[in-house]
């Protein structure tokens, strides 16, 4: 097999901010992979909150596509993974891009879209949300209008700096029909969290995702606890190894690809939490269709839908599945994830 790795630094359509910090570009590293004249693509849009950046994400891919390589057939992928694994289990994101390019791979060769190969109902796609990341609140109203006006009838909000309350009012008051999620991304404690889930839910809120620390599952049970909107972990569940603890503390888990370390991973964990009786989400960090195009093929096995992260992008040297109103259309995917240079 042949095979390139690129890195690109994709700005962002506005800069997008979240209880951790603000960013205005994407830094994004890109695998194509070729076998047989068929190529693939992957990514990964890595995060330092998982120890992982750019640099670590490159630095650790030409080993593993030497193992895939090595392999020499990319319908192996139980092998594969399993090597990569071996190679570097402390790098999902990096395992995670040579996932997508060998799955992409294996399912062109085959001549199929990669949801046919796994044999899922494209009919089964659920919305996507459309998020609002940390302005200041007439920023937030604006964006928000303007996400339902071209429409996304759900919308998520980035919360958990000071003046949540203002953002969340002003975005309420100008999209009084959109339902609304709030992601906190663990910025809040505890005893916070508790308070602020009174108002939100009393302000129509129908998801909220992570409003507490990863590490403090007994809060995240706090807040359940309280509040009939589902409680989403998000930074507390990377792999299936992490939804027995979390079983009784929330009741949705979300799936992303860079996290838990590629496509097979991700549906060992959509089924670890169908298994105990959690709800999931597929979600993205704010990347390009070269990843995101795969992790909209795993939508048909899950109740929730996150998927907006290429939307946020300024420009992308990648084009993905359609988006039909507000649901991607597998349908439209002629072979692989259906990610191609733009």
């Amino acid at each position: 097999m042949n095979w390139t790795v690129e890195r690109h630094d994709l700005p962002l359509s506005t800069p997008f901010g979240i209880a951790r910090g603000t960013a205005e570009t994407s830094e994004t590293v890109v695998v194509e992979l070729t076998h047989e004249d068929i190529t693939g693509y992957g990514a990964a849009t890595p995060s330092s909150y998982y120890d992982e950046t750019a640099e670590s994400v490159a630095g650790a891919l030409p080993a593993l596509l030497e193992t895939v390589d090595e392999v020499g057939d990319p319908h192996a992928g139980q092998r594969i993974e399993r090597l990569l694994h071996e190679e570097a289990p402390d790098r999902p994101a990096a395992r995670s891009a040579v996932s997508i390019a060998v799955a992409d791979l294996a399912a062109r060769a085959l001549g199929v879209p990669l949801y046919r190969q796994w044999g899922l109902d494209p009919e089964r796609v659920p919305p996507t949300t459309y998020t609002v990341g940390i302005d200041p609140p007439a920023e937030m109203a604006r964006k928000a209008r303007a996400a339902a006006e071209a429409g996304f009838s759900i919308l998520k909000l980035k919360l958990g700096t000071d003046g949540d309350r203002a953002r969340f009012e002003a975005v309420r008051e100008a999209v009084p029909d959109a339902e609304l999620r709030v992601d906190a991304n663990a910025a809040w404690e505890a005893d916070e969290a508790v308070e602020k889930s009174g108002w939100l839910e009393a302000g129509g809120v129908t998801m909220l995702e992570q409003p507490v620390a990863a590490d403090d599952i007994a809060g995240l049970r706090r807040v359940a606890d309280v509040t009939a909107m589902p409680v989403c972990a998000d930074e507390a569940c990377r792999t299936a190894t992490d939804v027995p603890r979390l079983a009784d503390a929330c009741s949705v888990v979300n799936v992303k690809l860079v996290k838990c370390g590629g496509l097979r991973a991700a549906r060992r964990l959509v089924h670890t939490a169908d298994a105990h009786r959690l709800s999931t989400m597929v979600g993205c960090m704010v990347e390009s269709n070269a990843s995101l195009a795969a992790a909209v093929h795993l939508a048909p096995l899950v109740d929730y839908a996150d998927l907006d992260g290429a939307l946020l992008l300024a420009a992308d040297p990648f084009d993905g599945v359609a988006l039909d109103d507000e649901r991607f259309d597998l349908r439209a995917v002629a072979t692989g994830t259906g990610a191609r240079r733009a």
